[in-house]
């Protein structure tokens, strides 16, 4: 299976780096993990997109794969309970 690129939008970015030290490291490391494969063990695909969310304990990765191109986007990390609402 060929590696994919990983690119975190910049509002994304902005959210991972709000995180606390312990929760930052874990979400990282899964982040990571999707280079190898985007679509890991638990991780359910959206209903209203064409994007996919992984489980980090209360906290949440959204992504979405863009296959020909190999990418996988982070669009949006947070708890669970603020990363699906839709502004």
């Amino acid at each position: 299976m060929a590696d994919y690129s990983i690119e975190i939008k910049k509002s994304a970015a902005k959210e991972i780096r709000r995180l606390p030290n312990d929760v930052l490291k874990r979400i990282l490391s899964k982040i990571e993990s999707l280079q190898n494969d985007p679509r890991p063990a638990g991780c359910k695909k959206l209903s209203c997109d064409e994007k996919y969310r992984i489980r980090v304990g209360v906290y949440r990765i959204v992504y979405r794969i863009e296959e020909k191109k190999l990418i996988v986007y982070v669009v949006k990390v947070g708890q669970r309970r603020e990363v699906y609402e839709k502004r």
